[in-house]
């Protein structure tokens, strides 16, 4: 079960446990909320598994308490009829939801994987006590929960969300093959963006959400524009603050120097023609994007928060900054830009240090095993 199937990180890790399951070991419906913005594999999907999907229209991303019960009554009587044996839920609202419906209901056995880091630096210090007291009540009724890095682990305990015992990491699983094998023309992907041969690109590929700390990178850009000249700056993606950054950029004059795309499908071919990729997000659970760069030999810079530190070796496959520090951010993407010999030693050690990590079928078994340990016992 999961929120919603959009563009992102969460929905990939889900389609592929669903897709790569041994069938005749599980019999697996899918519970999801409306999805908006689902990438062409997860249409795919969705078409291929067909009857196994059912859609809870009231299950929405923002709280509404109205909403949000008529969700929990609809959960509640489908896992009463269906009586699952095993109810596996993926990101905050699902998880809370479904797992107190799956409770209610009896299933017997409950898993929560939350994909996220949601105890500080998403949300105020009120929401944030109440978030965390919400995660210790449905601790209360939950067999597992699995996390991608040790950060998440050590925050579960240190926040005294749930017993260490129950705590599984499980490195997520990434379709990197597509990443590591991509023969994209660069010229042919620059010309779509009309950037020229000669021009250094850097690129943002995220929500354009608060959390990912974009007003740190417009004015990080600023200060680099003036120290390399012909850089263009790309950012991949949709979300709330997309309009207050175009006005923002316009307003600076630095309208020819930014690009923005909405949401993409050919992320690969984009992130090939990168000199550099940037996260400068102010909390971050794992930064999937950083994984893909790293992948095809991008060096990146990126924000010395939540598990970045854990997929970025920090001097050696990219730079890590602390966060909403716009002066040190821009002085990590002019070393890059500017040192060509530098760039190509961390190239060729991010795209080794990501070899043979990350393998979706390691994932898949882990859960797996999970599986079978948690409703044998």
């Amino acid at each position: 079960m999961i929120t919603r199937l959009d563009w992102g990180g969460p929905p990939d890790i889900l389609r592929t446990l669903c897709a790569n399951l041994n069938p005749q070991l599980y019999d697996i419906t899918l519970f999801v909320g409306p999805t908006q913005h689902p990438s062409a594999k997860t249409k795919e999907f969705l078409r291929v598994f067909g009857q196994k999907v059912i859609v809870i229209p009231e299950l929405k991303r923002n709280i509404r308490p109205i909403s949000d019960f008529a969700a929990f009554l609809r959960l509640y009587f489908l896992f009463l009829r269906n009586k699952f044996d095993i109810v596996h839920t993926h990101t905050a609202k699902a998880g809370f939801l479904g797992r107190l419906a799956a409770f209610c209901a009896r299933c017997p056995c409950i898993i929560h994987t939350p994909h996220g880091h949601n105890f500080y630096g998403y949300f105020g210090p009120i929401f944030s006590k109440m978030l965390i007291i919400a995660e210790r009540i449905a601790a209360c009724f939950t067999d597992a929960v699995t996390v991608f890095t040790e950060l998440e682990k050590n925050d579960f305990i240190a926040f005294k969300i749930i017993k260490s015992e129950k705590l599984r990491l499980i490195y997520q699983g990434l379709e990197l093959a597509r990443y590591n094998q991509c023969n994209a023309d660069k010229a042919k992907a620059r010309k779509l963006f009309d950037i020229a041969a000669d021009e250094k690109v850097v690129g943002l590929l995220a929500r354009i959400e608060p959390i990912k700390g974009l007003d740190y990178f417009i004015e990080a850009a600023r200060k680099v524009i003036d120290d390399v000249p012909g850089v263009k700056f790309i950012i991949v993606g949709e979300g709330s603050l997309r309009k207050q950054l175009e006005e923002r950029i316009a307003a600076l004059g630095l309208a020819q120097r930014f690009i923005f795309t909405g949401w993409r499908e050919d992320i690969p071919e984009i992130i090939s023609m990168l000199d550099i990729l940037v996260l400068p997000s102010l909390n971050e659970a794992v930064g999937i994007v950083l994984i893909e760069a790293q992948a095809m030999g991008v060096p990146v810079v990126a924000t010395q928060v939540g598990g970045i530190p854990e997929i970025v070796k920090d001097g050696q496959t990219g730079i890590l900054v602390l966060p909403r520090d716009a002066q040190r951010l821009a002085k990590a993407m002019s070393e890059l830009l500017t040192d060509e010999q530098k760039r190509l030693r961390m190239s060729e050690t991010a795209a080794n240090w990501m070899r043979g990590r990350f393998q979706p079928q390691d994932m898949v078994n882990n859960i797996s095993a999970l599986y079978q340990e948690l409703s044998g016992r």
